[in-house]
């Protein structure tokens, strides 16, 4: 059996465009949800999009109001790995996003579209044995940079979450343990990352979030040339409350747990993957943000 794939976490503030200030809302500043990895010797190159629905401004028992947003927010990305010798990999994500709001009150929708936060990561790999079992152990480090527009502006009050963002404007920073065991054609994959935020010039902070994922993954090769990994798994993201001026605010951080669902296939040199989340439990900025469904598909070429 081959090397089992790891699942690379990334601090993907990805869907850039307006990525909800809330980072395990999902939007474009907190999807941080990779998927397995295509099956690569050397380098790949590719192209995802993501999608996914938000409420906003529900009351305090989770109702809507004329408050209440419902926000779309779609990315497409460039990503690309690298693998350097036997044991190091270096990966990039360039987000672009496009955001939609729609609320209730006003019968009146926003839009903004543009460039968010470019990620880059270093993995190394401190484990890899193929005895009875295939193991593999990923050290990660990321950086985000401050691509993608900040703009203060849209930080009205501390009562709200400031999700209506392209970009964090700040350089934040992952750490991130990725181990896999396999054996024949099943295998499990297991993360824990940890994503630090710092502080922008305009003396807002977005809490700090950890990020615990497992999935079990089976193998199917046919007439030697079709790869096929079905996959299915939970993942768990907990953060903190951002700040502004060093002040907590309220309404902002939480957690949500959400079941995965997956298919990697590969032709040739040509892999195509679908990911399907729903959240199966949540509590966000204080049962005032709703989440729901999520979709991951990508396209990727491996040279």
């Amino acid at each position: 059996m081959k090397k089992a794939i790891t699942i690379l976490i990334t601090i993907l503030v990805c869907n850039t465009t307006s990525i909800l200030a809330c980072e395990i809302c999902g939007g474009g500043l907190g999807n941080n949800y990779t998927g397995l990895l295509p099956n690569f010797n050397k380098r790949f190159i590719g192209i995802r999009y993501h999608f996914n629905q938000v409420k906003t401004q529900l009351d305090i028992n989770g109702n809507e109001t004329a408050l209440t947003n419902h926000e779309k927010y779609k990315t497409a990305e460039l990503w690309s790995a690298w693998n350097i010798g036997t044991q190091w990999r270096v990966m990039a994500i360039i987000p672009y996003s496009n955001i939609q709001k729609y609320n209730n009150g006003t019968d009146k929708s926003a839009k903004k579209s543009g460039l968010g936060d470019i990620n880059l990561s270093g993995y190394y790999n401190l484990i890899n044995k193929s005895e009875k079992f295939n193991q593999n152990l990923w050290l990660g480090l990321g950086v985000k940079l401050a691509t993608g527009q900040y703009n203060k502006d849209e930080f009205s009050s501390t009562n709200t979450t400031n999700i209506y963002q392209l970009g964090t404007g700040s350089y934040d920073f992952t750490t991130s343990v990725n181990y896999d065991l396999s054996k024949d054609n099943i295998g499990i994959n297991t993360n824990v990352s940890y994503k630090m935020n710092t502080k922008n010039s305009d003396e807002y902070q977005y809490g700090n979030k950890l990020t615990l994922n497992g999935s079990v993954y089976y193998n199917i090769l046919l007439k030697e040339k079709y790869r096929f990994r079905p996959n299915i798994g939970i993942q768990h993201d907990t953060q903190a409350r951002d700040k502004s001026m060093g002040y907590k605010i309220d309404h902002t951080g939480g957690y949500n747990t959400n079941i995965n669902i997956g298919l990697e296939s590969t032709i040739n040199n040509l892999a195509v993957g679908f990911t399907y989340q729903k959240p199966l439990s949540q509590y966000v900025s204080h049962g005032r943000t709703e989440l729901q469904n999520k979709f991951l598909i990508h396209l990727t070429f491996m040279f």
